[in-house]
C-alpha cells in the first residue's frame, strides 16, 4: 500500500481522538469551568452539530479545490481548533473552539476516502479506504484512553495540546507524502441532490440518526456512569475505555463482513443487539465486573451497526453516492448530538444518571423500527406479486 495512506490515517487518528476523548474528561471540564455535568456534555453535542451542519455545505463549496489543497486546509482548521480548545478561558470559548474543529471532520473523511481510492488500483480501493479509517479505529483504541489518562493526570487542556500536535504531524505527513492532483473532479451535483430525496435514502438517514444516536445517549456520560454508579476510581476509566475500543474494532470488522453478505438482516440484527446491550447496561452498571464486560460488548454492538448503516444509504443512493455519503456522516453526528442532549435531559429531569442507558435503548429501538419498515418496503413488491 502507498505510504500516503498512512498520512491520511494520521489525520483520521487525530480527528477521531478529538471527537471522542472529551467524554472521558467531562467531570474535569465541568469542575474546572464551573458548569454542570449536563452542560459539559453539550460540548459533545456542539461538536456533533458542527459536523452535521458543516459537512454537506463544505463538501459542496470545495468541489473546485484540488484534493490535496483541501486536505491541508482541513488539517489547518483542525489544528487551530484544538489549540483554541487548549487555550479557552471559559465554557463559551471552548464550545466555539469545538465547533470550529468539527468543521474539518466530515469533509476530511469524505475527500480522504476519494484520495485513498485514487492512490491504488481499482481492485484494492476498498482496502485503501479501510487503511485510512484504521486511524479512526486506533483513535478509539489508543488515542481516547491515552488522552483521557493525560487529561486526568495533567489537566484536560493537556489533552488538547497533544491532539494539536497530532494535527501538526498529520499536516506535515500529508504535505510530504500525498501526491498533488490537478483539477476539481466535480460530480453531477443535481443528480446527487435528487438522490437525497429518495424515500429509502431518507429512511436510511433516519436509521443512522436513531440507531447510532442511542449509543451517545449513554456513552457521552460513560465516565460518571463508571465512577458514580459502578464505583470505579477516575483512573480506571481509561483502561475500561481501551476495552470499549477493542470491542468496536471487532464489531466494525465483523459488521462489515456480514453486511457484505446479507445487508438488511445484518443491519436489523445489529440494531436489535445494540438495543438489548444498552438496556442491560442499566442493570450491569451497578457492578464492577458486569459493567466492564458490558462496556466491551457495547463497543462491539455499537460499531457493528456502522458498516451496514453506511452501506444501506450508499446502496439506495445508486449512482449518486457522494453527497449521500456526506449526509450520512452528518446523520451519524446528528445522532451523536441528539443523544448527548437527550442523555443530559434524562439526568436533569428526575430520572437520574442511571436511566441514561434505558433512554439510549429506547432511541436505538426506534431506529430498529425504521429499519424494519424500510426492509418491508423493499420486500413489498415481492409480497404483492406472490399474493
Amino acid at each position: 500500500m502507498p505510504i500516503a495512506l498512512w498520512a491520511l490515517a494520521v489525520g483520521a487518528f487525530g480527528i477521531g481522538t478529538t471527537e471522542f476523548v472529551i467524554m472521558g474528561l467531562l467531570p474535569q471540564v465541568g469542575a474546572d469551568l464551573h458548569v454542570s455535568l449536563s452542560s459539559a456534555g453539550l460540548l459533545v453535542t456542539g461538536y456533533a452539530l458542527g459536523v452535521t451542519l458543516g459537512a454537506p455545505p463544505v463538501a459542496i463549496l470545495t468541489t473546485r479545490l484540488p484534493r490535496k489543497t483541501l486536505l491541508l486546509g482541513l488539517m489547518v482548521i483542525f489544528t487551530l481548533g484544538n489549540l483554541a480548545c487548549a487555550l479557552s478561558p471559559g465554557y463559551g470559548t471552548l464550545m466555539a473552539a469545538r465547533v470550529l474543529t468539527s468543521l474539518a471532520h466530515g469533509a476530511f473523511f469524505g475527500v480522504g476516502s476519494v484520495v485513498a481510492a485514487s492512490l491504488v488500483k481499482p481492485d484494492r480501493q476498498a482496502s485503501a479506504i479501510a487503511l485510512m479509517f484504521t486511524g479512526l479505529t486506533l483513535a478509539n483504541v489508543l488515542g481516547v484512553p491515552f488522552g483521557t489518562w493525560l487529561g486526568q493526570a495533567w489537566g484536560w487542556r493537556a489533552t488538547f495540546w497533544a491532539v494539536a500536535a497530532v494535527g501538526v504531524a498529520a499536516l506535515a505527513a500529508i504535505a510530504a507524502l500525498v501526491p498533488a492532483d490537478h483539477g476539481s473532479h466535480q460530480s453531477d451535483l443535481r443528480g446527487e441532490l435528487r438522490a437525497l430525496g429518495r424515500p429509502q435514502v431518507l429512511l436510511g438517514f433516519a436509521m443512522t440518526v436513531l440507531g447510532f444516536g442511542g449509543v451517545f445517549t449513554a456513552f457521552t456520560y460513560i465516565a460518571p456512569l463508571l465512577t458514580n454508579l459502578a464505583g470505579f476510581s477516575p483512573g480506571a476509566v481509561s483502561p475500561i475505555l481501551l476495552l470499549f475500543g477493542v470491542g468496536l474494532v471487532l464489531g466494525n470488522t465483523y459488521g462489515g463482513k456480514l453486511a457484505d453478505r446479507h445487508l438488511m438482516p445484518t443491519l436489523i440484527g445489529s440494531l436489535a443487539l445494540l438495543a438489548v446491550v444498552l438496556a442491560l447496561f442499566s442493570l450491569t452498571v451497578h457492578g464492577k465486573v458486569a459493567a466492564v464486560i458490558t462496556v466491551a460488548v457495547l463497543g462491539a454492538a455499537a460499531f457493528g451497526t456502522v458498516p451496514p448503516l453506511q452501506m444501506r444509504v450508499l446502496a439506495k443512493a445508486g449512482s449518486a453516492p457522494n453527497l449521500a455519503s456526506a449526509f450520512n456522516i452528518a446523520a451519524f453526528n446528528l445522532g451523536n448530538a441528539a443523544g448527548a442532549w437527550l442523555g443530559g435531559l434524562t439526568i436533569d429531569h428526575g430520572l437520574g444518571l442511571g436511566a441514561t442507558p434505558l433512554t439510549a435503548a429506547a432511541v436505538t429501538a426506534a431506529g430498529l423500527l425504521v429499519a424494519l419498515y424500510s426492509w418491508y418496503l423493499d420486500r413489498r413488491p415481492a409480497c404483492v406479486a406472490a399474493a
